[in-house]
């Protein structure tokens, strides 16, 4: 019996995430965007990269440039899951053949997030992009977002104590 159960599990963690390919008909920041899917949206965060958040240095830029690379057109999403809100599907998205997420970070519009790299070639990505100072790396001293996030949470915090 342990055998058959194992085997059941086996075969639903392999099947468990669906890839889908949809229209790409929102864009909600430099990271997240809606594909329509048998007419109805599904929110996808791309994964293993972080980009600005809206309100953040290069915020609205990296928006506009996932919406240049997406919005219109045709995306394959490779599922891996849903966030850690569960509201999310997180994968990567492929669009003419392309990874957005690694487009993203190679025009300095996102950091690899290094609490969910997988594809550790991600980084030299990176670092070519902050070499040759694109996007964001043209700043002097750009913030992650993981630490803008945290320093928000922190800032509310100081301020709910006062």
């Amino acid at each position: 019996m342990p055998r058959i159960a194992a085997a059941v599990l086996a075969l639903a963690a392999a099947t468990a995430y669906a890839d889908f390919t949809g229209k790409v008909v929102g864009v909600v920041d430099g990271d997240t965007l809606d594909v329509l899917v048998e007419k109805r949206p599904v929110r996808v965060r791309l994964a293993e990269i972080d980009a600005p958040e809206k309100r953040q240095a290069f915020g609205t830029r990296a928006r506009q440039k996932l919406s240049e690379l997406t919005f219109g057109k045709t995306a394959t999403v490779r599922d891996h899951g849903t966030d850690w809100r569960g509201t999310r599907t997180v994968g990567h998205v492929l669009v003419d053949g392309q990874d957005v997420g690694r487009s993203m970070v190679a025009a300095g519009m996102a950091w690899a997030y290094p609490q969910y790299v997988k594809d550790r070639s991600l980084y030299d990505v990176e670092a070519r992009a902050r070499a040759e100072g694109r996007g964001l790396w043209a700043d002097a001293s750009p913030t992650p977002p993981w630490r803008w996030r945290a320093e928000g949470r922190a800032a509310a915090k100081a301020q709910a104590i006062d």
